[in-house]
């Protein structure tokens, strides 16, 4: 493949352009190598930094040593390196100029060529030639010792050379006896270089072994060549090397640390001493030569005296003591950097772990010299403080351990008085002091607590895997110590809590060490609970009782108690100005609630926590924080433990929850992924049912005829009615009462009735009516309307249940738990929907949080797997009531009319699954809708029967008088809509016996009875003592109620009276007049009912009872 030719000479612009896009990014790379190759890029990069008019040299050559190792290619790295060894090689030749070819930018170029050469040139075998022709370049600049007006490049190339020598060992072995004659030579600051290239080179020598002659080489310096044992890729080693010359060199080398600066004689002692200890020099030599160095104020020189001390121990045997005196000082010197004296410090603490110490008593000797000295003052930095309070921990457990080892038998060499923990620890503390009252996040408090830390667990390190140090430490007087200072720093000072709480959990997180953790949370539940008050502040500890709910070896019932105090307190301190207080401190006795419940067993904390619950549902005043109680206490009493332990647990991952990919908090929102599956969902009314409680009492199919009734009308309907406003209304409602539903006789009345406008002006009533009338707006005024307030609700009491086997058939099995109840299948967060085509109103939605599946019917108990004790029978109805839900349907009906509710289910399995679908309809019937009417509030509880029976005969009055009362309007509650009434009545008569039939009215009717009237039926339903406050009648003759009305009473215009008999329609009259005469004959006494049917109707029930006719 031929290479592209290049275009041009780039300009400036663009190559600032190619290096940004270079540093950017690859895709914004390619857009240059699509025209131009590695090597055409090198080849303009070359040629325009040998230009002397060009002004980016120094970022050019920059560009290629930052990208030349990702720029050439394998194949290309020869040809690379051949052109760039050219260019560095013209431009050091090239005359000094000032402007173009400055000593900077030859020094610069001479760099980056060596360090490319090794970045891609690291295989010598492929890379000799180049290596060489380097190497050779370098050696020539260097040939001229002693040259002042090049020093600084000779220092310079002196450096590549010692770069190359590293990065491939014994390069420069051969030529090694010509650099210690450059070395003798140089007398500029170069020598530096020089020194460090030579001693790296016998370094090499040495550690690699090689035989080499230094003082007789045949070898020239130029032309170079690489050694024959680098290109063989091994090197030759002898059994021996040649003493005598490695000690000659190694005495000369000794004589010249003194020009060398520190940072370089770091660096010649960490070549030296490996060569020292194999020509088994005596390390004396050397500590007479260098310890000297401690003395200075460098900390490089420093290093290099504890460099050699760490390397030859034994040779400064009895130096120990003083060695430490020195670092004490250092660390004390005010003057001195901060960094110099941390340092000290750090040094002291490495320094004690070196010293070879059998018996202890040159350790014990330093630390009672540094006793004195680590106290941190007032004035010290904070980090010096500490590092201090480190050595102090240090120092106090190696005593107290010393102290043990003493009493346990060992050595009693050391015993005698001896500073004790516990006061180390105290005056440690008075430097740092100012944490009390300083804020949670200032460092002097974050010192503090490091230094807790260091005292509490400095004797039970991770690597400590003895048990018997647990008790040990728990029994120190350190922990004992430390724990009365936390309870009472936790009393007195709030705002450390928030720190105390971060100490006990780094204990509770470290596998090692939770077990301090936990002990320090009981010694919270012991003794600070008792001593905590019921107050506002009191929400500052509640971090820490979050930490003692969670943990379940400690009792909850004295976090429960207090918690229950606070909430009692906190209602009776509510006010005005304190509701989003009252709503954040109840939220979070919540959280501590909800920690209490996912952390341990309902057995241990059901009475406490379910008493804290319902006092917040009853009396807290946040409804936010009701509502959450009064799901926590349903929970808490409805689902299992092991269920509600998973269903509590917000760290669970639910299939179909994906989490962000982003780690902040901010990002860190669970991501909702579809999971409902509409196949699933189709056939779920077979397994999941909604059931009535109470079974209908009427079974077949009933209707009601509306006719519509307008004002004015010249037909009026024979049962209808109207609701209308104050003022003319544009149209009329018309609601009717149907009778077909009732078995017993009956009298119907609906009080609605036609009203014509204009009405006459001038009415005629007797004192009789007005009674009746007053009666009736007193009653009606207690019926709301519906269309300008809320209406009357009935309520219908339903159950939801769901089948296991077919549930797990459909949705999968649940999770795999040992216990019977928590392996059966369960839903979540349920919510049904109610719609109805019948004039229900809005039906509101029914939630219920948790439910169990039916268990299968093969002989399961609850509790029990495979059990064959014999069980009560009464268990079996609580047995079955934990697998049931009760549901409560709302209708506010705005017509007394039977229709079905439609119901949809939407909920969720344990798997994170959506169940939605639609379930069996609930059968509304007439019997629903029985209420008892409506009590003013200004009657007492002892005139209800009075009242009730009052309205009876009012309304019963009005039916039977229509032609007095139909043009009566009577207002309802809200002042805007009016009603008037309209009677329909009815008569049945039944062959049914009289007891069968006071049973069943006691049974279905009992709360609707207002009267009894007749001695014999009186006493039958006292005995009874269903029907209670109620008025009784002992005689008929009281009875303003006549049966036998005759039809005139009722307008020509209405239905005519109809009467069904029992017997066929072909019978004759006289038969039907010898029924009437035996059941009258046979009368035992009467009932009176007065229903309710919302929003305005009325049912009113007389029964005549005889024996055997009714």
């Amino acid at each position: 493949m031929t290479e592209k030719p290049p275009i041009k000479y780039l300009s400036p612009q663009d190559w600032e352009l190619l290096i940004e896009d270079f540093q950017y990014d690859i895709v914004r790379r390619e857009k240059w190598t699509s025209h131009y190759s590695p090597l055409s890029i090198l080849d303009l990069a070359l040629s325009s930094i040998l230009r002397k008019d060009f002004p980016l040299k120094i970022s050019l050559i920059s560009f290629l040593e930052e990208f030349a190792d990702s720029l050439f290619r394998d194949f290309e790295v020869q040809p690379a390196l051949d052109r760039l060894i050219d260019a560095v090689r013209s431009m050091v030749q090239a005359p000094h100029d000032a402007v173009s070819f400055s000593s900077a930018l030859k020094e610069r170029m001479v760099v980056a060529v060596t360090s490319i050469f090794i970045c891609i040139g690291n295989e010598i075998e492929l890379c000799r030639g180049q290596l060489e022709s380097l190497v050779e370049l370098l050696l020539t600049i260097v040939n001229r010792p002693s040259h002042g007006a090049d020093r600084q490049m000779r220092a310079v190339a002196c450096e590549c050379l010692r770069e190359l020598e590293r990065a491939f060992p014994c390069l420069l072995a051969e030529i090694a006896g010509h650099i210690w004659v450059l070395c003798q030579s140089e007398r500029t600051h170069a020598s530096q270089s020089y020194i460090l290239l030579f001693t790296l080179v016998i370094h090499n020598i040495v550690t690699r072994k090689v035989n080499v002659s230094i003082l007789n080489t045949s070898v020239p310096l130029v032309p170079f060549n690489v050694p024959q044992f680098l290109v063989g890729g091994s090197i030759r080693e002898v059994s021996g090397l040649n003493f005598k010359e490695l000690r000659r060199v190694m005495a000369f080398l000794l004589e010249w640390p003194h020009i060398l600066t520190p940072s370089a004689m770091m660096e010649f002692m960490s070549l030296i001493m490996p060569v020292a200890v194999v020509l088994e020099l005596q390390a004396s030599m050397l500590k007479v030569q260098f310890s000297g160095l401690l003395y200075s104020y460098d900390p490089m020189l420093c290093h290099v005296v504890l460099m050699i001390y760490s390397r030859f121990v034994d040779a400064f045997d009895g130096q120990e003591a003083s060695i430490a005196r020195r670092l004490v000082l250092i660390s004390r010197e005010a003057q001195l950097p901060l960094v110099f004296r941390m340092l000290a410090l750090h040094w002291l603490l490495g320094f004690i772990g070196l010293v070879p110490d059998s018996g202890g008593r040159k350790k014990h000797s330093i630390i009672e010299i540094g006793l004195g000295f680590f106290y941190p003052s007032v004035f010290d930095p904070i980090a010096l403080k500490s590092l201090k309070l480190d050595l102090l921990a240090f120092c106090a457990i190696y005593l107290n351990t010393l102290s043990t080892d003493n009493v346990g038998g060992g050595s009693s060499e050391l015993a005698g008085p001896r500073v004790s923990e516990v006061k180390l620890f105290d005056d440690g503390l008075v430097s740092v002091s100012a944490f009390k009252w300083l804020p949670p996040w200032s460092t002097e408090t974050a010192v503090a607590f490091r230094t807790f830390h260091k005292f509490l667990i400095g004797a039970r390190s991770h690597s400590d895997t003895d048990s018997s140090t647990n008790r040990t430490l728990m029994e120190s007087t350190i922990f004992h110590t430390l724990e009365r200072l936390l309870v009472k720093m936790t009393l007195e000072f709030q705002g450390l809590v928030s720190v105390i709480v971060a100490f006990v959990d780094r204990l509770l997180l470290c596998q090692k060490h939770r077990w301090l953790g936990e002990r320090l949370l009981q010694t919270f539940d012991r003794h600070l609970l008792p001593k905590a008050t019921t107050e506002y502040r009191l929400a500052s500890y509640f971090p820490i009782f979050d930490r003692i709910a969670a943990n379940d070896t400690i009792p909850p019932r004295g976090l429960l108690e207090l918690l229950t105090k606070f909430i009692v307190s906190v209602v009776e301190k509510h006010g005005p100005d304190t509701g989003l207080k009252s709503w954040s401190l109840g939220s979070k006795v919540l959280g501590i609630c909800r920690t209490l419940m996912i952390h341990h067993h309902g057995s241990r904390l059901f009475v406490g926590l379910s008493r804290l619950l319902a006092f917040t549902c009853l009396y807290f005043p946040d409804l936010e924080v009701r509502d959450n109680a009064r799901i926590y206490l349903r929970m808490l009493i409805c689902i299992p433990g092991k269920k509600l332990r998973h269903l509590l647990n917000l760290g669970a991952q639910l299939p179909g929850i994906a989490p962000s990919p982003h780690t902040s908090s901010f990002f860190n929102v669970q991501s909702p992924r579809p999971s409902h599956d509409p196949k699933k969902s189709r056939n779920i009314s077979s397994y999941i049912h909604l059931e009535r409680v109470v079974p209908l009492l009427v079974k077949q199919s009933w209707s009601l005829s509306l006719p519509t009734l307008g004002i004015g009308g010249d037909e009026p309907g024979y049962i209808g009615g109207t609701i209308m406003d104050s003022e003319p209304p544009l149209d009329m409602e018309n609601d009717v009462v149907d009778d077909s539903s009732s078995d017993i006789q009956q009298q119907i009345v609906s009080e609605t009735e036609q009203i014509d406008y204009p009405q006459e002006p001038l009415r005629v009533m007797d004192s009789k009516i007005s009674e009746i009338l007053g009666i009736l707006r007193r009653h009606f005024s207690c019926i709301p309307d519906f269309r300008h307030m809320p209406g009357l609700k009935i309520r219908i009491s339903c159950s939801l249940r769901f089948k296991s086997e077919p549930f797990n058939r459909v949705w999968g099995p649940a999770t795999d738990l040992d216990d019977c109840v928590d392996a059966l299948p369960a839903i979540y967060a349920t919510v049904l929907s109610f719609s109805s085509s019948a004039p229900y109103g809005t039906i509101p939605p029914f939630h219920i949080p948790f439910l169990l599946g039916e268990p299968p019917t093969n002989g399961y108990s609850l509790g029990q797997k495979g059990s064959l004790d014999i069980v009560p029978v009464e268990n079996g109805s609580e047995e079955e009531e934990s697998f049931r839900a009760t549901v409560t349907i709302e209708l506010e009906p705005r017509e007394p009319m039977p229709g079905l509710v439609d119901v949809s289910i939407e909920t969720n399995t344990e798997n994170g699954q959506i169940i939605s679908g639609q379930l069996q309809s609930i059968t509304v019937g007439i019997e629903d809708m029985f209420l008892k009417a409506i009590i003013p509030s200004d009657i007492a509880e002892d005139e209800v029967p009075g009242y009730y029976s009052e309205v009876f005969h009012a309304l019963w009055e009005a039916c039977c008088t229509s032609s007095n009362t139909g043009r009566e309007t009577f207002p309802l509650k809200g002042g805007k809509g009016m009603t008037a009434i309209n009677g329909t009545r009815s008569v049945k008569l039944l062959e049914v016996p009289a007891m069968p039939l006071i049973r069943a009215i006691e049974r279905q009717l009992a709360p609707f009875v207002v009267s009894v009237i007749g001695e014999p039926l009186v006493n039958i339903v006292k005995d009874g003592g269903v029907i209670r406050d109620i008025i009784w009648k002992d005689g008929s003759s009281d009875s303003a109620l006549d049966v036998t009305t005759s039809g005139n009473d009722y307008d020509d215009d209405k239905e005519p009276l109809q009467l069904k008999y029992t017997e066929e329609e072909e019978e004759e009259d006289d038969r039907e007049e010898s029924s009437v005469n035996i059941s009258s004959n046979r009368n035992m006494g009467c009932f009176l009912v007065l229903i309710f049917l919302p929003p305005r109707f009325h049912l009113l029930f007389e029964m005549e009872v005889s024996l055997f006719l009714s």
